[in-house]
């Protein structure tokens, strides 16, 4: 029988053990035996500990090592800040407080930072106990830095981590699939069901939670931010060329302006993953953009017998209606990566709000991913402050109580705590029995050792490795139990021991795991599950008006479109001027309401503080949805609400209202202004319904492009009807199925893109985060 290969996660645990085993020992031993310092051998134990396995860095080698140097200067200072503060109990609490916080919310900076957060914390829970012994700060930090020193050592030589793709690497393969795609689609090869599904496969690779966490740009710079949204749009590239690949030979027809645009998207995507890779200078946007404006200026034109009141006509407006999205959608992916790699501080010609932290300074961005998340609604900020009062109380009750090993309940804390009740209580369950066991296999250790430091050396090194390479995959039950034998042998070589050290251990670990526990139950125990409700309920509210104040900039757009001037030149900065027309719309933070514009500058102010709340409300729920996905217990299948979908609703609506207005062609007619009013209404108000999240969820069905209204547009304004014809009805079908459904009925959506084939094609945009 063929044996099965080891999983990758128990393979990387088991490198990792042996990385962090040797730096401690080594460390240890030798601090210990050969230079006599008690106290330099703990920290050199307890260092790789915390920033090799407590912290779990990502990465490969180089990068692990690389993080660990960086943050050696905090680990320094916390020490020595921990020392400081343990003269007594009320600084300690106080500091713990303060330095819990302080480090808990600064993960909102990226999965580096937090990262090594859990492994910081340590160092100054281990320094800010009892005794009071200022004066062994330097053999503290000693001991420190060699533990670092060693750490960074084996992690570069003793079975290294491998290197991770960079993201960028995964966008610069999918974009290669997007050329080649839209390519064949300008040679005349359409209809290609083998090639959707690639086209998809390669869209669900870009998904964050498909990347390792090292790789994710999640972080407050302009980098990170440009990459993630290049690939989001690149996703969207790929979902949109895969509706193309499955329309039938029937609506494939040959269009030349279509062709050319295809073509230009193709060298527009095969140029940026070039630059990607970094064989060539990024390119800007400039080229597509000019190929976009010559296609928005003829798109409207007659093409071989076209006329605006036939079937076919329409079909090809629907379809020129989508390569646009898409070209738009390739457009954003250069913009986005000339601003994340190639420098760029603007994207002129393109929606600034779009690519909004491409001028502020780092410095800046990072403030703003703070204070962003400086509410009682972020999950950043609850998790800060749940951290920071376990800590805090942990510490309190050890200097109250006077317990001789007081920074196990801390370290018990800090490694048991959940963001849910429910899941804290599990851990803890499972911590408590694993403890339990462990505490009677080291004092049966210690009884049957006696006094002999030679057993415990000779135990030391195996109950490391098999503690640190079983316990992050066998669970909490197993790291506590085997971790206990692991503090058993260390401390035992420390100082005489006898089988009580188990019993100290024990109800350390047990005192940890209840203020843990009353932490969750009394702070958000529920975890993000309230916050992704909230949340995703806030989104879809702002979203409703900005619904309407785009319907109406769209119709009530007076002049030419920003890109049917000459082709290549850049549009003004600012808010597009057609998104600024006076008209009917929504106030800004209600839905469904309608309110007269005063003119332009109100119409624009609406618009403006519409997207900023939406934008704003967006990341906020994205944030607890990312959290919420990752808590244990949740059902990725669950029959509740979609919170996924209704972000990608949300998500689309800011991309229309960028994009829209920028495509009108001057004021539609009466008939037209008010079948757009009527419909972007009727959808606002769905989405207003949609965020209450009844049973069954919401009907949401805006009223059709009449064929009367699209016969009696004139030629230039009729594209840009179809374009909210097709974007009201893709976010109508994406609320429609935000409710979900039993596992009997079928998705309601289904019904409705029945009905409209436009509507069924877009509705395949939910790409997902």
């Amino acid at each position: 029988m063929r044996k099965r290969p080891p999983s990758p996660g128990r393979a990387r645990a088991t490198r990792q053990a042996a990385r962090v085993t040797a730096a401690s020992a080594t460390g240890f031993y030798t601090a210990l035996y050969v230079l006599d310092r008690p106290v330099v051998a703990v920290y050199a134990l307890f260092a790789p500990i915390a920033l090799g396995l407590l912290s779990p860095i990502p990465g490969g080698g180089r990068d692990r090592a690389r993080t660990v140097l960086c943050v050696l200067p905090a680990a320094m200072a916390l020490t020595a800040l921990g020392t400081a503060l343990a003269v007594s109990t009320a600084p300690a609490v106080a500091g713990m407080l303060v330095i819990g916080f302080t480090l808990s919310f600064a993960s909102a900076y990226g999965p580096a930072a937090a990262s090594a957060v859990p492994g910081l914390l340590l160092f100054y829970v281990l320094a800010c106990f009892p005794p009071y012994e200022p004066d062994t700060l330097p053999q503290r930090l000693c001991g420190l830095l060699a533990g670092v020193a060693l750490l960074v050592l084996f992690e570069l030589l003793l079975l290294p981590a491998p290197p991770v793709q960079p993201y960028r690497a995964r966008i610069a393969a999918a974009l290669d699939l997007t050329a080649a795609s839209a390519l064949a689609f300008a040679q005349g090869h359409r209809h290609a069901p083998e090639r959707a599904g690639r086209l998809r496969e390669a869209g669900r690779g870009l998904r964050l939670s498909q990347a390792p966490p090292a790789s994710r740009p999640t972080g407050a710079g302009r980098t990170d931010r440009g990459l993630a949204q290049a690939g989001a749009a690149t996703r969207r590239v790929l979902d949109q060329l895969s509706r193309m690949a499955e329309r039938p030979e029937s609506e494939t027809a040959a269009d030349p302006p279509s062709e050319e645009l295809l073509r230009g998207v193709a060298a527009a995507c095969t140029a940026t993953a070039a630059a990607l890779r970094g064989t060539r200078a990024v390119p800007g946007p400039e080229a597509l953009e000019e190929m976009v404006a010559g296609f928005v200026a003829v798109r409207g034109r007659p093409s071989g017998g076209l006329h605006a009141d036939t079937k076919a006509s329409r079909r090809l407006l629907e379809c020129r209606s989508d390569l646009l999205v898409t070209a738009v959608s390739a457009l954003t992916v250069q913009a986005a990566v000339a601003v994340a790699i190639g420098g760029r501080r603007d994207a002129a010609g393109l929606p600034p709000e779009q690519f909004w932290y491409a001028r502020p300074s780092t410095p800046k961005l990072l403030a703003l991913r703070l204070s962003g998340n400086l509410t009682l609604r972020s999950v950043l900020f609850q998790n800060a402050v749940r951290t920071a009062l376990g800590l805090g109380a942990a510490r309190l009750v050890a200097g109250v109580l006077g317990l001789e090993h007081g920074f196990w309940v801390l370290l018990a804390v800090l490694t048991l705590g959940r963001t849910t009740a429910g899941a804290t209580w599990s851990t803890v369950r499972s911590a408590a029995t694993g403890t339990l066991v462990g505490a009677l296999a080291a004092g049966a250790l210690i009884f049957e050792a006696g006094g002999t430091v030679e057993v415990y050396a000779a135990v030391l090194v195996p109950a490391m490795f098999i503690a640190f390479s079983v316990g992050p995959i066998a669970g909490p039950a197993w790291a506590q139990g085997l971790f206990t034998l692991v503090v058993a042998a260390a401390f035992s070589q420390l100082a005489p021991a006898t089988w009580r050290l188990a019993e100290t251990r024990l109800l350390d670990v047990l005192a940890g795991c209840t203020i843990g526990l009353i932490c969750g139950v009394l702070a958000w125990p529920a975890g993000a599950h309230a916050e992704v409700r909230r949340g995703v309920a806030d989104v879809l509210r702002a979203a409703a008006p900005l619904v309407q104040v785009t319907a109406s900039a769209v119709v009530h757009a007076s002049g030419q479109s920003e890109w049917s001037g000459a082709p290549g030149t850049s549009a003004a900065s600012g808010t597009s001027a057609a998104s600024g027309a006076a008209g009917t719309s929504g106030a800004a933070g209600t839905s469904g309401a309608e309110g007269t514009s005063d003119g332009p500058r109100s119409g624009r102010g609406t618009a403006e503080e519409a997207m900023r709340l939406t934008r704003h409300r967006l990341r906020i729920a994205e944030g607890a949805y990312a959290q919420y996905r990752t808590e244990g217990g949740r059902d990725p299948v669950d029959s509740g609400p979609d919170w996924h979908l209704a972000l990608n609703c949300a998500s689309h609506t800011v991309t229309g209202s960028h994009w829209l207005p920028r495509q009108a062609y001057g004021p539609a007619p009466p008939e037209a202004v008010e079948w757009a009013r009527e419909s972007a209404a009727r959808l606002a108000t769905a989405m207003d319904g949609a965020a209450d999240f009844p049973p069954g969820g919401v009907r949401a069905a805006p009223v059709p492009l009449p064929h009367e209204v699209a016969a009696a547009a004139p030629v230039p304004v009729l594209p840009a009807l179809v374009d909210i014809d097709t974007w009201l009805r893709t976010l109508a079908a994406e609320l429609t199925g935000i409710g979900g459904s039993g596992p009997d009925e079928p998705p309601p959506e289904a019904q409705d893109d029945e009905s409209h084939p436009a509507a069924a094609r877009q509705a395949g945009a939910r790409t997902g985060r």
